[in-house]
This record gives C-alpha cells, structure tokens and sequence, in this order.
C-alpha cells in the first residue's frame, strides 16, 4: 500500500527542514516545496531570501526528497506588499504574515501540493491544528514563547483540512537537539530573522520611500503634539510612526515619550507617556471565525493584540454593521489600528478580525 503523499513547505531553515525529516521518518512519501516570493538580493535571510530557496533545494537533495519551486512573486506583490504600502499610508500599522499565510503561502503550497498528488500539505509552524464539530481550527503550540497560532486566524477551513503542524507539540529546544542527532549541527546553529521578511535591515521607512517614489511631495512633515494640542517637535511624516514607537523621535519630555495617536487628516501625531496608552477598549472589524461558524451573542473569552502578547480577558459584543466591541477586564497597551486581534477560547482560536481602533 502506498504511503500518504505530503508536500512540505520548506524554506532552507531548522524548523521547516525538522519538519521534512520527522515525516520521512514516520513513513509518508514526502516532497518539498518553496516559495519563491522576493527577487531581491538584499535580502540574505527568511522566507523571502533567494537564499532560502538554495537552501531548501541543497537541504532535499540531502535527505533524498524531491523539490520544487513556485514562483508567486506576483501574488506576493499584489497583496502583501501592496497592502503593506497601502496601510501605512493610510496611517494603520499593517500585519504582513496575516495576508501572506492564507492568500500567498497556504495558496501556492497547495495548488502545488494537488498538481504533485499530495493529500495534506505541511509547514514548520510551532501551533497545532485540531477539529470539533465539524470544524477545523488552530490551536496554540506548545511551546508558548514560539507559538505561531496567533498569524493563523485567516486561514479557511479547507487549508486547515489540509494541513499538517509536526512541530506544534514539540519545544524549540527539541527541535535544535533533533537537527543535531539527525546530524545537521549546522542547521541548529543557525540563525533567525526576527524582521519583516521581505525588508532588509527591517528598514520598512526606506522601504515606503522606495515603493512610493513621490512620497516626499504627498506626505509632508507635521507637528508632533501632546494631548492638549501643544506643539513639541516636528516629525517626518505621519506614514513613518507606529502606535507604541518610542525610539526614533527626536523629542525629549524629560522621561520616555510615545507615540499616542496618528492623524492622517491633520497630519499630527499625538505623543505621550507610557501609560497614555493603556485602554480597556477597541472594535475589530473583518471578523473571520474559526473554531465557531460565528458569534450570535456576546462572548467572556481572551484576545491577543500583537504577537508577543499573553491572550488577555475579555468580553466581545456584536455591534451593527459586523463590527465587534472588545472590552478587556484589564487595561491593555498600546492598541495598533491595522494589526490583529486573535480571540482564544482556552488554547483554541476561536477567531480573528482587523483593529480599527
């Protein structure tokens, strides 16, 4: 009886190469797949790098798997980073891996993964997927310093049906240990990028300044204020701050100042204290569920606002118009219009949508 037939997602690193091994070694009949996404050669490391392609070909040769390229530089530019442009110009803080992952990644693996004969597809992601009632969902991985659950919220029900997350029961620990015994010392010790995978040196100002030649002559410099409307310094241009920037501004209040508020209309940009930006309160918009088919009424859960949060309590309440009030039961910090918030029953993503504010 033939084995299962599996494509792998796999770009040169430790967790997706892990991942091709671990399955290997189970039985399945496995075949690699990259995407190729970017073509500049700037970029030496990530998904993105003309380097990660090498790497994941060098890589299959030698655990004797087959590998194949897909070139979705295209769909990579027409969505994710002409959305990325598009957000920050529009004074929102955009979340890149949220696009890519349903629209680019997940698309081209599997479209890939039918034309090879695969019945699953499978990445080096550290989250989990489960199934209830008839629905798939995402769970947190285990290791939760590297849980991945929360860029996973817009993924559908057919490329959660068809995916496979080997590394979500294991630490990162694990993983490096595994790449040493299985004799790849190398590809334990390498190193990860922590920046926006198609950005050198996650330069995302000079970036803009690159993909919108003319943006010195619509974005002009403004005033930054204080929350009375006091004037205290001029900044660059409303498109190259973010809600929570600290560093970069080139005012002194004496202690640690931050940027509070963006206003695009006015072109201000509101600084203040640390504490300026707690709030107990934000609406979601885009709603995409997940583990439930939708909300008929008001829900106590938890929400994540960024990655490299904790899920916090809240209670969620369907507004008109498929907007959702998100009440948290403790102030949060620091909430980003553009970004997401992730809702979790337990470990379980119940859900997703868009901040607006």
């Amino acid at each position: 009886m033939a084995s299962e037939k599996i494509a792998v997602a796999m770009s040169g690193g430790v967790d997706s190469s892990i991942t091709a091994l671990l399955l290997k070694d189970q039985g399945f009949d496995i075949v690699g797949v990259t995407l190729q996404m970017w073509n500049s050669d700037e970029i030496t490391s990530g998904c993105c790098s003309t380097k990660a392609v090498d790497e994941a070909r060098e890589f299959a040769e030698k655990i004797g798997v087959p590998h194949y390229v897909v070139d979705v530089r295209e769909d990579f530019k027409q969505c994710v980073v002409k959305n990325f442009v598009e957000e920050y110009m529009q004074a929102r803080t955009p979340n890149p891996c949220v696009v890519c992952n349903p629209n680019v990644k997940w698309k081209g693996i599997l479209q890939k993964a039918e034309e090879l004969g695969c019945s699953k597809i499978a990445t080096g992601h550290y989250a989990q997927i489960a199934s209830e009632n008839n629905r798939y969902f995402v769970r947190r991985g285990v290791d939760l310093t590297k849980d991945q659950s929360y860029v996973m919220w817009r993924l559908n029900q057919e490329q959660l049906a068809k995916t496979l997350f080997p590394l979500g029961k294991y630490m990162k620990s694990e993983i490096k240990e595994l790449a040493v015994k299985y004799g790849f010392d190398d590809l334990a010790k390498k190193s990860e990028s922590q920046e926006i995978c198609f950005i050198p040196d996650d330069d995302y100002r000079g970036f803009l300044r690159q993909y919108v030649p003319n943006i010195n002559e619509i974005i002009k410099k403004g005033d930054f204020i204080l929350a009375d409307g006091k004037k205290i310094g001029t900044h660059e241009g409303f498109p190259f701050y973010t809600i929570g920037q600290r560093k970069g501004l080139g005012i002194a209040l004496g202690v640690p100042a931050y940027v509070q508020a963006i206003n695009k209309e006015n072109n201000t940009i509101t600084v203040g204290y640390r504490d300026d930006l707690l709030t107990n309160e934000l609406i979601v918009s885009n709603m995409h569920f997940v583990k439930y088919e939708s909300f008929t009424e008001a829900k106590q859960i938890a929400a994540k606002i960024r990655y490299n949060t904790q899920p916090a309590a809240c209670r969620v309440e369907i507004l008109p118009n498929q907007m959702y009030k998100v009440t948290f039961d403790q102030p949060v910090w620091a909430v980003t219009p553009g970004q997401s918030a992730v809702f979790y029953d337990g470990e379980d993503v119940i859900a997703g949508g868009t901040i607006e504010q």
